[in-house]
């Protein structure tokens, strides 16, 4: 009952975040006073002298590293906050308090299907051999296999998100039917209380990630199940992205963005590790805000597929099939330029670009 609860408060609390950010999108677009942007106000030519983000705590985004190694310049980024919400972020661009924000792929291509004036311009997380995603339940679990988890609770994140597709993913994959699929509860849990949720068998798996999963893996007593890396191999699942009305009106320095941060991505890709654990670590020292280093020692490869975030097509359709299955959008309604370009990015030409095979902090 509790499950059920949780469930359907997400699904609306998820609804809700949609529905606010199309809203947002409009008293946007209806203001009066609206800053305007093309003015040439920038440095060189560029048309605005600095972007508007907000940051994760803790965390350096590729683009605070591109501008760290200078690949931003003459541009400069101007820190509003923090935020812990790939919804909300994407609501602050929707909303023209930010220039550029974060979001898993899928979020991204649900709201260009409900007509939000946003495109994703570079990836920002992904998945690979060394950064991934992953179902865990405790070691002396009984759960074996898909068919095991039918009555059972599993704690994710947020609903129609990363945690969501893959674990349904698995559970198609692993033979059981869409009425099945429903008996199976995922609980809306924050990221943090996860691993306590299942350590006191609150639920009965997690969806665990980057630090939550290597410092629950470093306790011991847990295994798993599936991991996200297992069902789709090295893949981008998130984005950033910018509002096409941000980038119509200011192209030099959209372009400018995409190319500082595909070049950290790349420079982060090809770098030993330790190296990039340096720069990040001294990164987050100086810009001063009170932040815990901690983390980063868990931080082991960019996860990203494409040399410098390039995206590739299958990144998002099998989003876009995921919503035609789900009957939230119509076969043929959404094309791949809709939803995301990478026109800025420098690595596109290069044919060896997408997909390689990178060294170092990979």
């Amino acid at each position: 009952m509790m499950a059920t609860l949780l469930t359907k408060r997400a699904a609306a609390a998820t609804l809700t975040v949609i529905l606010a950010v199309l809203l947002a999108v409009v008293l946007a677009g209806c203001a009066k006073k609206e800053k305007k942007a093309g003015a040439g106000g920038g440095p060189d030519g560029y048309e605005v002298p600095e972007l508007r983000y907000q940051g994760w705590a803790g965390r350096v985004l590729y683009t605070e590293l591109g501008e760290d190694l200078g690949y931003l310049a003459p541009l400069k980024l101007k820190w509003v906050g923090n935020t812990i919400s790939g919804p909300q972020d994407i609501q602050a661009v929707a909303t023209g308090n930010i220039d550029f924000g974060i979001a898993f792929t899928g979020s991204i291509v649900k709201l260009v299907s409900a007509a939000a004036p946003i495109k994703m311009v570079i990836a920002a997380n992904g998945m690979d051999s060394k950064s991934w995603s992953g179902c865990y339940v405790l070691e002396d679990s009984p759960i074996r296999s898909g068919r095991d988890l039918i009555g059972k609770k599993v704690a994710i994140n947020t609903l129609g998100a990363h945690a969501e597709f893959i674990t349904r993913e698995y559970l198609r994959r692993q033979g059981l039917s869409n009425d099945e699929i429903k008996q199976v509860s995922l609980v809306v849990v924050p990221p943090l209380n996860g691993e306590q949720a299942l350590r006191q068998r609150q639920v009965d798996a997690a969806i665990l990630n980057s630090v939550t999963k290597d410092k629950a893996l470093e306790r011991g007593g847990i295994r798993h199940l599936f991991t996200d890396f297992q069902l789709f191999g090295p893949f981008s699942y998130s984005g950033q992205v910018m509002t096409t009305k941000f980038i119509r009106e200011n192209p030099k320095a959209a372009g400018k963005f995409v190319e500082a941060t595909a070049k950290a991505i790349e420079w982060a890709q090809t770098h030993p590790r330790e190296e990039v654990l340096a720069r990040m670590e001294q990164i987050i020292k100086k810009r001063g805000r009170n932040e815990n280093t901690e983390p980063l020692k868990y931080w082991q490869s960019t996860g990203i597929a494409g040399k410098g975030g390039l995206i590739t097509e299958k990144e998002v359709q099998l989003w876009i099939d995921w919503l035609v299955k789900d009957g939230q959008v119509k076969e043929g309604a959404l094309q791949h330029s809709d939803i995301y370009t990478n026109d800025f990015n420098p690595y596109l030409a290069k044919p060896e670009a997408a997909g390689v095979q990178l060294t170092g902090g990979r």
